[in-house]
């Protein structure tokens, strides 16, 4: 949905600017092949094979005439796919952008206009109002950042592209089946280069199967209906695993005393345990001492902001896989359910720049650790073996990685 200005969605936005996907990773099953790839079938006659293979999956051909009827592809699609550049930021930096005072505002205006959608949202999918409004606003800033682009263009690009064309042929199928069930007409479908629908940036087979009537017009439309949107995002946010009455986040106090090495997403420890360590509440508070397990967060490391995740922050990283866009998100949430603005931690946090952190994955990769795709931006395996690294240099083990790691790694 993953990953705000006139022509793209908020999503694709977060994706150039902070290094988040402006789509989501291609699904396991599907096909991914390189950037540099070359298709072998020309437009047309690829056009006219999907129409049959569409017909043959139900889809009426009234919808796939209205649908891709003179539709065309577009080479500039493409060029947005293949270059996909990525300008990683800090933590820090992310959320300045992204999870503004403007947002927290405009969030809690949703919420009091669509009091009784939210209410009912929560009472039969169990997710607050603020954590379907943290996503809201990140996706589209309440619609204002869908795109302007024809989706369904996009879609038939992408589809025929030999890149990805497994997966969005499958997106594209939906498509023309959300405008078969009546949902959506041709001209409805406008949004970004990456086929997102809706003012949460469903693509189209999440649309097809968690998008719901919220509003009661027998339609499901993520472009126009505030119920639709609410009740949708919900229904969504439930499958993949949203617990009732748990908390996602919490911003804490760590002191220098921690033991670093506990502070890791793949840990999780009791409350009263972070007490017995001195993690307090923002305000200076004792945490609870109860046996609610969390893990702690450092997206910055040790010297910045500091969060307890609980097992509901697992829903933002199913979202977005970016740690940052999922931290934000989440984070935005507390603060439009009223939680004071984050501590930031010292101002002189040592960051690593892109290239400098490709070198750092060519490092570890070197040394034998698995941090996926080397692309300057540290993910879950980047993380891990960052760790890894600190422990056997005996540097504190909060998982972020430093110019002095960096240099460590170089001298061997």
């Amino acid at each position: 949905m993953r990953y705000v200005c006139c022509c793209v969605s908020a999503a694709a936005i977060a994706a150039l600017i902070l290094g988040t996907p402006a789509v989501a990773a291609t699904p396991t099953g599907f096909k991914e092949n390189p950037r540099d790839c070359q298709n072998t079938i020309e437009f047309g006659a690829w056009l006219e094979g999907f129409k049959k293979d569409a017909a043959a999956a139900g889809i009426s051909k009234g919808a796939i005439q209205k649908a891709l009827g003179g539709i065309e592809f577009d080479p500039n699609i493409i060029k947005r796919d293949r270059r996909q550049g990525f300008f990683a930021q800090s933590f820090i930096s992310f959320q300045k952008k992204l999870a503004t005072d403007s947002r927290v505002v405009a969030g809690r205006k949703k919420i009091a206009a669509n009091k009784h959608a939210f209410e009912r949202a929560e009472k039969e999918f169990g997710v607050p109002a603020e954590v379907i409004t943290g996503f809201w606003a990140l996706e589209s800033d309440f619609g204002k950042g869908m795109g302007d682009l024809s989706v369904l263009r996009s879609l038939v690009t992408l589809a025929y592209d030999c890149r990805r064309g497994e997966m969005f042929t499958e997106e594209l199928k939906a498509a023309l089946k959300i405008i078969d069930r009546g949902d959506l007409e041709p001209a409805d479908m406008i949004g970004s280069w990456a086929g997102e629908l809706g003012q949460t940036q469903f693509l189209p087979t999440r649309y097809v199967e968690y998008a719901i009537d919220y509003d009661g017009d027998r339609h499901s439309n993520l472009f126009k209906s505030d119920a639709d949107i609410i009740g949708s995002t919900a229904n969504y946010m439930k499958h993949l695993g949203w617990k009732r009455g748990e908390p996602w986040i919490e911003e804490v106090v760590v002191t220098r005393e921690l033991p670093w090495q506990e502070a890791d997403l793949a840990i999780k420890n009791q409350r009263n345990e972070w007490a017995k360590w001195g993690v307090q509440s923002v305000d200076g508070a004792a945490l609870p001492a109860d046996k609610q397990k969390a893990s702690l967060l450092l997206p910055m490391g040790r010297h910045g902001p500091a969060f307890l995740a609980y097992d509901n922050f697992g829903v933002y990283l199913q979202w977005n896989q970016s740690l940052n866009y999922a931290t934000t998100a989440a984070y935005l949430a507390t603060r439009i359910a009223g939680a004071s603005k984050m501590r930031s931690g010292r101002d002189d946090i040592p960051v690593l720049g892109g290239e400098e952190t490709k070198e750092l994955q060519h490092l570890l990769t070197r040394r034998g650790f698995d941090v996926g795709t080397i692309d300057g931006l540290v993910g879950e395996k980047t993380r891990a073996a960052v760790k890894q690294m600190q422990i056997k240099f005996k540097l504190p083990a909060d998982s972020y990685p430093t110019p002095e790691l960096l240099n460590r790694l170089r001298g061997g």
